[in-house]
Order: structure tokens, then sequence, then C-alpha cells
């Protein structure tokens, strides 16, 4: 009988043992020995083992070559770590953390192995991230000590641990593995077991959705991974961040939560498994959606699927001016990167006091660009120069491109679309910037629909490189070419997609962010702890609810609807407390109210 566990009568866990020396297991070794852990590594195989030791000796004498350690502190945090290849060394553990395969088996016959050789004080920490905690503590003789203790790759740079209760957990064993986490300088997060619990939770529905869209042939995979690191702002793509964690790692996780959601966004996109059973799973590989230079080498290197640079459009139209129809923020910004491209800029409203109004805007944002160093005052005068105010769309009779960045609503659109058709030149190019309307629909507003294309910018447009380029079935392959070459003139990557609800970006954002919301409305867990969870286990520059104010809750709403009714799947249904807070008025930032308060300006 295990004895009773109270919040006093644990040990402060100087002792650690760690099970399964692989990538995890030995970055977890190594923040435990440099926080002053005695840490006893256990790995069934004496190589795997050897190899921690080493890369516990090589991280150590680089940080000493750094100045972060002396000499004699690199001897110390060696000395801690004992290796062995025997559950029985973990007899003396205060803790032991469980890194083994994700596999129910493994994980269980550990468990059951540990029950006869631990103290009965002794806490059990698994390190799953996709299997059921519950399921593998009440398996054990001492379910009350039994929890989850999830590290981000790598354990020794992200700052994120993810601490899971079952219904059997026992508070005493969350406090003292939450205590512990804060000393060796982590941000816990207390959750409950779900599959992927909270980061992973989010974050492998997204890398699947990406998955299947590159399965579609709906963008390259190149196109994905650069739309999102741009787009916003993530350290590293979806494709590249599957073959980090493993094509079949990951394949694992969505089972697990496939099973347990019923949802059809956690079904492993059909790819995934390819590539598992082909051995195809990644860096450790070689090679999974892309090809590397070496099995584990982080370098990829050119396969068949590389694009070349023949694979650039070409044969474009000459393009010396510029119409950008609107007023708002999107419009004076894209008007501006136009400008500081060279191109002469045409900027259109529906009054000559908007038009005006918009490039006053633009000239206090150089005016800034100034102020920081980032050009001279006589190169924004010659930008701003170039751009001439007009009250009427009749001024861009001559432009050999029309941008328009009105309002995202159709009927305004077409409107406009059919007004630039009357008054735009044979041959001129004219583009949508919408972010998830049908620009067919904008074609068809025409009489040249082969003109039209879609030309996504993101905000802000002066600082956002990434333009989503958006053929129709009628678009003309002169039309890409031409917009492809201005991408190029202007700084800007250029992806291409097709015309289908949310592109790229949206169609892989919005979905994560409408989970975030369903996770609050079930109460699993809280907007702070969310946000903290994607920023430090995900890399993600913004958690979902500060975005989602930011972007305002009835744009993503908007964005939510479009999606659904496009993709028929009830999994992008959006999420009804964030129908309910729309309905409500309150936005986001801009209201003062969204998921969070804010102070009125």
């Amino acid at each position: 009988m295990a004895a009773p566990l109270s919040d006093t009568s644990l040990s402060p866990l100087r002792t650690v043992a760690v099970v399964g020396l692989g990538t995890m297991g030995t970055g977890i070794a190594e923040v435990l020995t440099r926080a002053g852990r005695t840490v006893v590594g256990i790995d069934v195989s004496e190589a795997q083992a050897a190899r921690a030791v080493a890369a516990l000796e090589t991280a150590t004498a680089r940080s000493v070559a750094r100045g972060r350690l002396t000499e004699p502190e690199r001897a110390e945090v060696l000395a801690r770590l004992h290796t062995s290849t025997e559950l029985r060394a973990a007899a003396d553990a205060d803790l032991v953390i469980e890194v083994a395969p994700e596999s129910y088996e493994t994980k269980q016959q550990i468990l059951r192995e540990l029950d006869g050789v631990v103290r009965p004080e002794t806490i059990i920490a698994t390190g799953t991230n996709a299997l059921s905690v519950t399921r593998l503590a009440a398996d054990s003789a001492r379910p009350e000590r039994v929890l989850g203790l999830h590290f981000f790759n790598p354990a020794q740079a992200m700052k994120l641990v993810e601490v899971v209760s079952s219904v059997l957990t026992a508070p005493g064993a969350v406090a003292a593995v939450t205590d512990l986490a804060i000393d060796l300088g982590k941000e816990p997060v207390a959750v409950g077991d779900r599959p992927g619990f909270v980061a992973d939770g989010l974050l492998f529905g997204y890398l699947n959705q990406a998955a299947a869209m590159y399965e579609a042939r709906y963008a390259s995979r190149e196109d994905i991974d650069a739309a999102m690191r741009l787009g916003c702002g993530l350290p590293m793509g979806p494709l590249a961040l599957l073959d980090l964690i493993g094509v079949d790692t990951a394949r694992t996780v969505l089972d697990a939560m496939y099973a347990a959601s019923g949802d059809r966004l956690h079904a492993p996109a059909p790819i995934l498994k390819q590539l598992s059973e082909a051995g195809l799973t990644g860096r450790k590989a070689g090679r999974g959606f892309y090809t590397y230079e070496a099995p584990g080498s982080a370098s990829v290197v050119p396969d068949a699927l590389t694009p070349s640079g023949s694979d650039a459009p070409a044969g474009g139209r000459s393009v010396r001016s510029v119409g950008v129809a609107g007023s708002g923020t999107m419009a004076s910004g894209i008007a501006e990167v136009f400008a500081k491209g060279g191109y002469r800029v045409v900027l259109a409203a529906r009054s000559e006091e908007k038009a005006q109004a918009a490039k006053a805007r633009i000239g206090k944002s150089l005016a800034r660009s100034v102020d920081k160093g980032r050009m001279t005052a006589e190169a924004a005068a010659e930008v701003l120069d170039r751009i001439a105010p007009a009250g009427s769309y009749d001024a861009f009779a001559e432009v050999d491109l029309a941008v328009e960045a009105v309002a995202e609503d159709l009927e305004i659109k077409r409107q406009l679309f059919a007004a630039l058709d009357k008054v735009c030149k044979p041959g001129a190019v004219l583009a949508t910037t919408t972010s998830s309307l049908p620009v067919v629909a904008c074609a068809r507003a025409t009489s040249r629909p082969q003109d039209v294309i879609g030309m996504h910018f993101f905000n802000p447009a002066p600082a956002m490189k990434l333009v989503e380029v958006v053929r129709t079935v009628l678009t003309a392959d002169d039309v890409h070419a031409t917009v492809r070459e201005v991408c190029g003139t202007i700084r800007k990557h250029a992806v291409d997609c097709g015309d289908r609800a949310g592109f790229i970006v949206n169609a892989l954002l919005f979905p994560y962010l409408n989970n975030a919301v369903k996770m609050v409305e079930e109460h699993y867990a809280s907007l702070d702890d969310i946000d903290a969870a994607m920023k430090l286990g995900g890399g993600y520059p913004m958690g979902p609810f500060e975005l989602l104010d930011v972007v305002g809750l009835d744009v993503s709403l908007a964005i939510e609807k479009v999606l659904h009714r496009e993709f028929r799947d009830p999994g992008l249904a959006p999420a009804p407390l964030l129908e309910h807070l729309v309905a409500a008025g309150c936005l986001g930032r801009k209201t003062g109210r969204g998921f969070r308060e804010y102070a009125r300006r």
C-alpha cells in the first residue's frame, strides 16, 4: 500500500530517473543535471546511454566555450548523470520520468516494473503527448502518483512544460512536479488528460490539414511552408515541422486524437500513413516531405519536387503604373508598397477627401521609417510624390494593374469590378485583395475574366513579405506571370494557390483558432494557459486569443463561416462562444473587449 500523499509528504525531487534516452530523454536529462539534480538515465541500449553521455559532454563543452559554464561547473554537471540499462537503477529516485516510445504496451510494461522497484513515495511521470495518462495510471499500483509531464523538443530550449493530471492524480504530486518545472526554469501549464493536451491538441490538427492540403496538390510544399512562416510569423512551416517531429509520431498523435474526438480534422491525412509505412519519417530517416543531406540532418537537399528557376512563369505584361482602389489601412499600405517599388500609383477612393486622407496616412508611415533610419527623407519624399490621389475610379483609365482593397463584401467588390471593367484599358490586369471571397465571382462581374487574379496582401502590407497569388480557372497565364513579376519588383514573396476559401494561410490558421475557442468552451484550459502554451510550445508570436482580438472577432467569424460553407466539414463550424461574443458586440481590441478587455484609447 502506497504511503498517503499530501503536499508536505514529498521530497524536493532531488534524484530523478529518466527512462528512455532518445532525443527527448537526453534533453530532459541535460536540463535536470544543469539544474543541480542527480539523474539516472536508463535505456535498454548501452549504445544509446553512451550517446546521451556524449551529448551532455558536447553540450557542456559548448557552454564552457561560450563562457556560460566554468570547467569546474561542467565537471559537476557531468558527475550528476549516471546511466544504466536496468530499471532497478531507479530504486532511489524521487521522480521517474518515462519517455519511452509512444506505445501503451511499452509504457505499461515500464510502469508495472517500476511498481516493484521504486519507493512508495516516488512520483512517476509519463512524457507521452498522445496516449491517455488515465489509462496508464490505472494500470499502475500507485495511480495517485502517476501523472503526465510533457516537455517540448528541444527540451533544453523550450520553456513550456504541460503538467497533466488524470482523475486519479493526487494534488500533492501535481504540486511537487510543478515546483520542479519552475525550478528548472520552465513555465508549467496545468492541463487535464486528453490526447494532445493543449499545445499538441491545437498544433497537430493544423499540421494534419497542411499535410492534406499538400496531398490534394493545392499548393507546393515550399509554398505552404513559406505562407505560414511569412503570413503568420511562425518559426517553421508545417511540413518542415512534421519532418522534424517525425511523420510517424504525428500519425500516432493524430490517431489518438481522432479516437477521442471523432473530429475529421484529426483523422490522419492518408499521406502520413503512406510516408510512415514507406519509412520516410522525416529528418531522422533522411527523407519525409523533404529530402535531407543524411539521416538526422537539418540540411534540405534538392530532390525531384524541388522547384527550379525554370518553373517561374514567364511572358508577363508590362506594368509601369498601378491603381489602388480604397482608402483604408490595407489600401494605404498597398499603395505605399507599390510606390516604394518604383511604380507610379493612382490611389482612388469614393471621394477626393478620402483619397487625400489615405495619402496623408502613407506620409505618416514614411515619416516613421525616416525617424527609424530605414530610409532617407529624400527617398520618402520621392515615394510620396509617386502617389496621385483621386476621387474617382475614372483615374484608372491608363493604369496597367488595378488592385482593389475595399470592404470584404462580395457585392461591393462585384460592383467595383464592373466599374473597373468599364474604366480600365484593354490588357490591364485587375486584382482583388480578398482574403476569403471567391476571386472568380469578381472576375465574372467583368467582360474579361481572364484578366482577373487574386493578390492577397497581409496586414500591415509594408511590413509583411507574403502575397498569396490566386488563380481562377479563367485566369490567363500571362496575367499570372505578370503578378508574379510584380511581386518580385515590390520585394514580396509570392505563393501560388487556387481559388478556394481561405487560400493557404487562412484555411490553416482559422480552424486552429476556432479549436482554441472550443477548448475554452469546454473548460479544458484558460485563455492565458492556451496562449502561453502556443507561444512557448509552438513558437507562435501571439497566442490564439491575442490574435483573435487583434484580427477582430467579427472578421474571424466571417472567415470561419466561409470555410465551413465551402468545405462542409462539421469540425469547421464556428465555435458558439465566438458567435456569442460577436453578437454581444465584443469584437476585440477595436471595441475594447473581445476575449479580454482593453483600455479604451
